[in-house]
């Protein structure tokens, strides 16, 4: 039996194999415990401290980006999507400002109530 690990949409899983030679010659496996490798997620950005946080609403992964530090921005205005059950969350602005930080990238996975942008 030969051990090997294997990545699957970023996640590590150890496997175990038996090759033919094994099986035919009768030779039982050993039993192990099932063991599962989870690499830890990338460390998030944190705000600076400067202007006002944007939360995401939702738990969900960011799509799209509408907006880029220096935008000009209203009370209402999307500022980016988060896709969450295969449904698109536009993200507005609660303020009237200037979009100071965004502490998210296309792709990355947000959770719930997490500092998305920050406004001035």
């Amino acid at each position: 039996m030969k051990i090997y690990k294997i990545k699957v949409n970023g996640k590590t899983y150890r496997v175990e194999l038996e090759s033919i030679e094994e099986v035919a010659s009768g030779e039982k496996p050993v039993e192990k415990k099932e063991e599962r490798i989870v690499e830890a997620p990338a460390p998030q950005k944190q705000p600076s401290g400067v202007g006002q946080p944007v939360e995401s609403p939702i738990q969900g992964t960011v799509i799209n980006i509408i907006v880029k530090p220096g935008d000009k921005v209203k009370q209402g205005d999307t500022l980016l999507v988060i896709e969450a059950m295969k449904l698109e969350n536009d993200v507005v602005s609660p303020y009237d400002g200037e979009v100071a930080e965004i502490l998210v990238s296309k792709g990355q996975s947000v959770a719930s109530k997490e500092v998305v942008v920050t406004i001035k």
